[in-house]
């Protein structure tokens, strides 16, 4: 088993994160899941087990430094290096910009940005030295522009920076960035913003299909398809890049 690519999936308790940390399981990859619930981690790690595979539920607040330090440690000695790095972990806090509060602009920021650049940093180290590596941050189609979302849209714009930056810092290394950026997905982030602006969630998934060249909402799977071939082998020539999984072409 040593020669087993170990993977790190933020966020990864629930939504997007879960169904990524399972099929990078399903791919072979000993993962990592990484979210602020350990016990919801260890309850994602445990399916992975019973599955087969090798897996670790890891309790991490991905803005504190020593946290990730610590999570990144962790990781490593129970699993290997992580040469697979998914940055996963996010918050909403919407509002309009006139209600938007200091503290819902410094928590999104902090979660998508800080937690990126903080995690990035902590596995980029073994990924030059292994000179493999796959990193892929999850921005979001809202980073075109949202209603009510002024924090998220520049946190997920800003992902995209910052994806375009490790590809050319790290290229020569043999690591790869890359962003995916999705768009109206069944979770419980979305299942939220329907609680929100007081809309039955079943209507509210009508009416984003009814939006959808494809006629549907996409499902954590689908965002977790992408990110498998981004993280794979034969992607190794696919950097830099800003992947929309978005059931059809953006404005």
């Amino acid at each position: 088993m040593s020669t087993q690519r170990v993977a790190i999936v933020t966020g990864g308790a629930r939504g997007i994160g879960a169904a990524t940390a399972e099929r990078l399981a399903r791919d072979g990859f000993a993962v990592a899941v990484l979210d602020l619930d350990e016990a919801a981690c260890e309850a994602v790690a445990t399916g992975i087990r019973d599955a087969g595979g090798r897996a670790l539920g890891v309790g991490v607040d991905v803005t504190d430094p020593a946290q990730v330090e610590a999570g990144v440690a962790r990781v490593t000695d129970a699993l290997g290096p992580p040469v697979v790095l998914v940055n996963n972990a996010g918050i909403i806090r919407d509002n309009l910009i006139f209600r938007m509060t200091e503290d819902d602009w410094d928590a999104v920021m902090a979660v998508h940005l800080k937690g990126a650049f903080l995690m990035t940093r902590a596995c980029q180290a073994h990924m030059t030295e292994q000179r493999y590596g796959r990193i892929v941050n999850l921005s979001s189609s809202s980073a075109q522009g949202n209603r009510g979302q002024a924090n998220y849209s520049a946190a997920k714009a800003g992902l995209q920076g910052f994806t375009k930056t490790l590809a050319i810092e790290l290229g020569r290394f043999g690591v790869t960035a890359n962003a995916v950026a999705p768009g109206f997905v069944e979770t419980d982030m979305t299942r939220a913003t329907a609680e929100r602006v007081g809309v039955p969630f079943e209507d509210f998934l009508a009416h984003a299909a009814a939006q959808i060249p494809v006629a549907r909402v996409g499902q954590p799977e689908d965002i977790a398809a992408t990110i498998a071939f981004l993280v794979s082998e034969e992607a190794g020539f696919v950097s830099g890049q800003v992947v929309y999984v978005a059931g059809g072409p953006l404005d």
